[in-house]
């Protein structure tokens, strides 16, 4: 199969087919296949988890692409400017015609795309990820491999965002348009975090973390999805052991995002009314 011409239709019947049948992943059709996805990943045009109506479907066998470049890739140096690396993973070029902005030494994987207008300060994204337009990846914030991060986003310094890669059908991390995610937090694990929230600096999610909603007269616990404009800051929560009674992180929903303020300010607001009255402040 060569690079040109090949419909995606039947680049995904041959990766699938060779992520079933590992004898069959050293043939050339399959390195071509491989190739070209990942070259669409980079491009943009297709992503490893679609936005479908309210939900996100995860395309499998582009997580399966991925990890299949992987294994045919060879360890090799590349020197660029005052820079070298070592590693089986090219870098992405064409930053201006995609009209992204790269600030050394910020540093985007092939098989990553960023839509134009992104801004990544002295920070890393990886294989896989798609990053929206206008979003902001702040200094030392990692993007991981296969996280979808939306549009107008703002990614605070020091934000981990986790990447997943198997199990195949699992959603990776996801940040949906608007959201705010503060300094320091980490968001792993496959946990979404919905349209325009907020994220005060150092709150930590991964898929077991509890989601406390305090908004309402009876508190309500979930985990693995932050909604859409709330506003959530970092606290604990008492559990009895054999061995005594400890405090564990959780993340407290404790307002709304208002229309008429930013994050920082809707953020802000939040602290002013909640500090001192939060478990764990």
């Amino acid at each position: 199969m060569s690079a040109v011409g090949a419909s995606r239709g039947s680049i995904r019947r041959v990766i699938e087919e060779a992520w079933a049948k590992p004898r069959l992943r050293g043939r050339s059709e399959v390195r071509a296949a491989v190739e070209e996805a990942v070259a669409l990943l980079d491009a943009g045009k297709v992503r490893v988890a679609s936005p479908r109506g309210a939900g996100w479907v995860v395309n499998g066998w582009v997580k399966e692409a991925i990890l299949l470049y992987f294994l045919h890739r060879e360890v090799e140096v590349v020197e660029i400017g005052p820079y070298a690396y070592r590693d089986m993973i090219p870098l992405k070029t064409d930053l201006e015609r995609a009209g992204v902005r790269v600030v050394p030494p910020g540093t985007v994987r092939y098989g990553a795309h960023l839509e134009p207008g992104v801004v990544l300060m002295p920070g890393y994204v990886n294989i896989g990820a798609y990053v929206g337009a206008g979003t902001m990846i702040d200094t030392w914030a990692t993007v991981g491999s296969c996280a979808q991060v939306g549009r107008d986003v703002h990614v605070s310094g020091g934000v981990g965002l986790g990447g997943v890669l198997e199990p195949i059908q699992v959603e990776p991390v996801i940040i949906e348009d608007g959201a705010f995610i503060g300094s320091r937090c980490v968001v792993v694990e496959g946990v979404r975090v919905g349209r325009e929230a907020v994220l005060g600096a150092g709150v930590v999610l991964t898929a077991s973390t509890p989601i406390v909603d305090v908004r309402g007269p009876v508190a309500k616990t979930t985990r693995g999805r932050i909604p859409p404009r709330a506003v959530v800051i970092p606290a604990t929560q008492p559990r009895r052991f054999p061995a005594g009674t400890y405090h564990l992180p959780c993340a407290l929903v404790v307002g709304d995002r208002k229309a008429s303020t930013d994050a920082k300010t809707a953020l802000n607001d939040v602290l002013r009314r909640f500090r001192g009255t939060v478990p764990g402040s």
